[in-house]
């Protein structure tokens, strides 16, 4: 079982920075501004072979009054009663303060087991820091860099001897991630309060209290979650601050690893521009969706609202139409019982696997429904689907001309597919494929085609004579390899003389010159 180590001090003295060195990554949000963490914040860590329950806290402020800061305090409190060992941290540069010196007494009245780091005493500007802290009463500070990770070896032969031994099975089974978003002061934090049964988060009237993103393991029935509560998210255009630009971001990563998503607003006035990009997100992510109204104390004509929000919501979500809206007020518990059960609903429709039947059955019953169009005179013909995986439901369609699909009969698959099967507050994916043309070029059915007979001679004399071919300088195709014909010489046969006018000795006739006949 891994030890609980609480991570006390007062503001801006490292105590986050260290939070992410022990637990391997950047978790919390770290500035120079003092004062960035507020709420609690677990997470699992390690130094040497030694697990660690790591439980980043707020910085100590000496109020007891109703302001933000007292009650940051309380949270403060609640850590070191529920961890194992506290570390109380404080700046080795600065030496002991009077807020240090406070502080210590409150862990020596508990008597809870507490080791005391020098933080930020790497270098020579340290060592003066690191002595005062025997002043303390808490026993020899050990010095350590939550930067550089300096100390870590010193750090964890002081947390050896608190180490817990295994005294139950460790349960495998893995929570449902859920994320709750939504916009500052819209009752995120009161909700998760109001769920798990105890003031675990930082609340108040005052916007924008959560910064990090703090997740709270609960169990609903048989079922474990784990919920993460984010910072409010506005709109870009009026974040200027560096720290709400990390708190943002932090949401929206919260978002990328949730399997389902609270999407909380304020119902007196729920619904804007910010909320409905929000939704949007998280169906690009491909997250399970829950719509939660809070404050629905505060709602005049309740019935008369709801209907008039989830006909709004379809309206300008039809990407996530159906998603569950519950109404509920985290103050008084109104409408609380309803929430668990939907999204649970959301997570197993989020997790379906329907079978290849019934889609074809259901895919021939929406063709004969609503036919697939014509385009340029040609109508597109969709033939076989599947579903290839879930979370989120994702299928593949094959068709004819696949590319040629339009959108809105893509958007009318969808929306039936939804109803169909009953997957509300499910984004669902539909790849549209086409397979291969039989009678395509180089693409024959069953063979190749037999080759007529006076196919082949006709090939080699194309190619002989393409290979005796060239092109002289002026353009002209000309044969080469090949000898010209001399043309025949034309031969003149003289005339015979008539028979009777030839005489014996020469041959010629009688009277006649030789040359050429005249006349």
């Amino acid at each position: 079982m891994p030890l609980k180590l609480a991570i006390v001090g007062r503001p801006n003295v490292g105590k986050s920075t260290l939070f992410n060195r022990l637990a391997g990554k950047k978790l919390a949000i770290v500035d120079d501004q003092p004062g960035v963490t507020r709420d609690r914040r677990f997470a699992a860590g390690r130094i040497g072979d030694l697990e660690l329950e790591l439980i980043d806290t707020a910085g100590f402020e000496d109020v007891k009054d109703e302001s933000l800061e007292a009650r940051m305090r309380a949270q403060t409190e609640l850590a070191i009663d529920e961890a194992d060992v506290t570390l109380f941290v404080y700046d080795a540069r600065e030496g002991i303060t009077p807020a240090d010196q406070i502080f210590a007494s409150i862990l020596r009245r508990r008597n809870r087991p507490t080791i005391v780091g020098a933080n930020k005493a790497e270098g020579k500007a340290g060592e003066a820091g690191t002595a005062e802290g025997a002043r303390l009463g808490l026993g020899e500070p050990i010095p350590i860099s939550g930067e550089h990770g300096e100390g870590m070896a010193e750090l964890y032969a002081a947390l050896l001897p608190f180490e817990t031994q295994d005294d139950e099975p460790i349960d495998k089974d893995k929570p449902i991630m859920v994320a709750v978003v939504g916009r500052p002061n819209a009752g995120k934090s009161t909700l998760v309060n109001a769920l798990i049964g105890e003031d675990r988060l930082l609340t108040g009237p005052e916007a924008g209290i959560t910064r990090d993103a703090i997740s709270v393991d609960w169990e609903y029935g048989d079922r474990k979650l784990r919920l993460v509560d984010t910072a409010g998210m506005r709109r870009k255009a009026r974040i200027d601050e560096k720290l709400e630009k990390l708190s943002v971001q932090d949401s929206i990563r919260a978002i990328t690893f949730a399997e389902v998503v609270m999407l909380v607003m304020d119902a007196t006035h729920p619904f804007e521009i910010q909320d409905l990009q929000l939704a949007d997100l998280v169906e690009r992510e491909g997250r399970g969706l829950v719509f939660v109204l809070t404050k629905w104390d505060l709602v005049e004509n309740p019935q008369a609202k709801l209907k008039e929000f989830i006909e709004h919501a379809e309206r300008m979500l039809p990407q996530v139409r159906g998603t569950p809206v519950i109404a509920l007020s985290a103050e008084t518990g109104r409408g609380l019982d309803r929430l668990m059960p939907a999204l649970l609903k959301v997570h197993t429709n989020w997790s379906t696997k329907v079978k290849t039947r019934d889609l074809n059955d259901w895919l021939q019953l929406a063709m004969q429904r609503h036919p697939p169009p014509s385009v340029g005179g040609r109508r597109v013909k969709p033939k076989y689907m599947a579903q290839t995986k879930a979370r989120p439901p994702t299928f593949v369609l094959f068709s004819s001309r696949a590319d040629q699909m339009p959108d809105h009969y893509r958007r009318y698959l969808v929306n039936s597919l939804r109803e169909s099967f009953d997957l509300p507050g499910v984004p669902l994916r539909i790849t549209i494929k086409s397979g291969a043309n039989p009678y395509a070029e180089g693409e024959a059915k069953s063979g190749p085609r037999a080759e007529p007979r006076y196919a082949k001679a006709a090939k080699v004399k194309k190619a002989k004579e393409e290979q005796a071919t060239a092109v002289d300088a002026n353009g002209k195709v000309v044969k080469i390899g090949v000898k010209k014909a001399a043309p025949k010489k034309a031969t003149v046969r003289p005339r015979s003389a008539p028979k009777g006018l030839t005489s014996a000795k020469s041959g010629r006739s009688k009277g006649a010159r030789p040359g050429p006949r005249k006349g």
